[in-house]
């Protein structure tokens, strides 16, 4: 028998992972942010992207382009059905980054195909979306990342540490900024010539959500059917980033606030059991960068944003610790504790219970906002207390056959 020839690469020599410690991923809907996030997977040494699916023949091919590139071979499969991709034995982990339409529908099919999930956010689109989710991960074991990546930023983390462990002195209010506090529905356009199948498979693009004729504006509207029948608004999409640190900040990952005020003045005020405040507010930040988040104590207060630097009451809460000030909220570090996770099978930092109650807190505030009252809610029976239209905003039929 003639031996075979094997790399050095395959073998883990000159610096190379071994072939059989890297981590097999797959992508499903890679536009234009799941390409950047693609980029920090591929600039790993421990991953290896091998097949890609999208609704859009361009993407599918841009993305096999990218990867073959990258590789310097033409090695990556491509799938119109994410459930072909996810029947690859050969895959441990996907990239999900389609519209918010799909996001816990897909992670769900992943996870019970025994897949580990790195998700692009919202998340969910409602209340029920969001504790189905935590659930089948619960159930399946499986390691799901929330790209909520500021959790990963040494600023960020830093300043919802000094909030959690009482540096602050006795929590009172956690800030986070929402773009803008409307709510709308998707809406309905008028029919236009349907693509081939091929090109665009629209059937497919709606998924679980409620059929409408196709029309270019719902395929390329990133906010399409974003949640509850409301697209989301500022909370759920932007907002959710901030939400997400506040609820971290305020050790609430396994629970939701359990008021929900409409807004008043520009602010919604939500208050937590413990009687923390959470407020969301467009107004009144100091200069540093998109999405910024304020931590208040009786004994000192912190503000953060996302060009990496830190404001504090007082230079003594560093205790004499340096921060690493990166800016521009990279994901690399997020990608990184979740590859981490895949490997010791332990809990990334946005897991799947931190995504469901943050999530909830964001469709709690929204759906506030869209009844314009006062809401009450239940987080350990998970509904509204005593408010019948609130609950019934709770969730939404899907389209046959999805089910998560």
């Amino acid at each position: 028998m003639i031996p075979r020839a094997v790399s050095a690469a395959a073998l883990g020599l000159d610096g190379a992972v071994p072939a059989g410690d890297r981590i097999a991923v797959g992508g499903i809907g890679i536009g234009s942010r799941g390409t950047y996030v693609l980029g920090c997977f591929l600039g790993e040494p421990d991953v290896r992207f091998i097949a890609v699916c999208d609704i859009k023949a361009a993407r599918r091919t841009a993305v096999k382009d990218m990867t073959d590139k990258r590789y310097g071979n033409k090695d990556c499969a491509m799938y119109r059905d994410f459930r072909d991709l996810l029947a690859r034995e050969d895959i441990d982990a996907v990239l999900i980054a389609t519209g918010p339409n799909w996001h816990a529908t897909a992670s769900a099919y992943a996870a019970k195909a025994g897949k580990d999930v790195y998700c692009e956010k919202p998340c969910t689109k409602n209340i029920a979306q969001s504790l189905a989710l935590a659930e089948v991960f619960r159930r399946t074991g499986r390691v799901y990342q929330a790209g909520t990546q500021r959790r990963n930023l040494p600023h960020f983390a830093f300043a919802c540490e000094l909030a959690r462990t009482g540096k602050l002195g006795k929590l009172l209010a956690v800030h986070a900024q929402p773009a803008g506090l409307a709510t709308a529905m998707s809406g309905w356009a008028e029919a236009q010539p349907l693509p081939d199948k091929e090109v665009v498979d629209w059937d497919m693009y709606l998924g679980p959500a409620a059929w409408r004729p196709f029309n270019q504006r719902h395929l390329d509207g990133f906010n399409f059917e974003k949640g509850g029948g409301l697209v989301g608004g500022g909370v759920l999409e932007w907002g959710s980033h901030c939400v997400d640190l506040c609820q971290w900040a305020a050790n609430a990952d396994n629970t939701a606030p359990v008021e929900y005020n409409p807004p008043v003045n520009g602010r919604v005020i939500a208050r937590y059991a413990d009687g923390v405040k959470l407020v969301i507010r467009d107004d009144g930040w100091l200069p540093l960068g998109s999405c910024p988040v304020r931590f208040e104590g009786e004994a000192g207060w912190v503000e953060a944003g996302d060009n990496g630097k830190l404001v504090l009451s007082s230079p003594e809460l560093l205790a004499g610790r340096k921060v690493a000030e990166i800016g521009g909220y990279p994901a690399t570090f997020h990608v990184r504790d979740f590859l981490n996770c895949v490997k010791s099978r332990r809990q990334p930092l946005t897991n799947a219970e931190a995504a469901c109650y943050s999530h909830i807190a964001c469709h709690a505030a929204n759906i506030a906002i869209f009844l314009n009252r006062k809401l009450a809610y239940d987080p350990a029976k998970n509904e509204f207390i005593g408010d019948e239209q609130a609950n019934r905003l709770r969730s939404e039929a899907m389209r046959e056959p999805w089910r998560i």
